[in-house]
């Protein structure tokens, strides 16, 4: 049984709701409840939480199944301060033990001190900006994709804690030109091409 862990970052605040996250998270849910070679544990960060369960659930995830908004082209505070704090409670107890490094050669290796070796994880994100503004020449983004430009951290601080990455999804102009029934089903059948084929 695959045991998935599913973080809602789609964080309530001024004029956002974090109702397209929601939904797609409800979605995630949804698909993996639905089939019997799944276990599923899930945490809502406009939800009260504590840290050393969090850490637990990352511990306990054959995969980590993030789903955020992108906000001035961060993670909303509230995601990166859940972040912050589990993964800091996570030192030595499961997410990271040292960044690697050892006093004897302090110049290599940094980035190798994760806990969470053969675990994977997958990354959805939403954007007010349209596809065309990362593929398009002369576009704001200079054809450079999502995951190799604004969430390049994002992917580096979980290849820090061991694990690998799955195929993202970004879902684009979500403000202005939203489908949200396309989008779903576009969704759901990346996660039946990842997770069921």
């Amino acid at each position: 049984m695959t045991k998935i862990f599913i973080i809602n970052g789609g964080q309530k605040f001024g004029h956002s709701g974090g109702k397209f996250n929601a939904t797609i998270a409800h979605e995630t849910v949804a698909f993996f409840q639905n089939n019997a070679n799944f276990e599923v544990q899930t945490t809502d960060i406009n939800e009260s939480y504590n840290l050393a369960e969090e850490v637990a659930k990352y511990v306990w995830a054959d995969v980590v199944i993030y789903h955020t908004p992108i906000w001035w082209f961060q993670l909303p505070f509230g995601f990166k301060k859940y972040i912050d704090e589990v993964f800091t409670e996570g030192h030595a107890k499961g997410i990271y033990l040292s960044d690697g490094r050892s006093s004897a050669n302090p110049t290599r290796n940094y980035g190798t001190g994760g806990m969470l070796h053969g675990k994977k994880y997958m990354l959805t994100t939403s954007w007010n900006a349209p596809k065309e503004a990362f593929t398009l020449s002369g576009e704001f983004f200079n054809e450079t994709s999502v995951d190799d430009g604004p969430l390049f951290g994002f992917h580096k601080m979980n290849a820090f804690t061991g694990m690998t990455s799955l195929e993202s999804m970004h879902f684009h102009d979500v403000e202005k030109n939203a489908n949200v029934p396309r989008d779903i089903a576009l969704y759901k059948a990346h996660l039946t091409k990842l997770f069921l084929n």
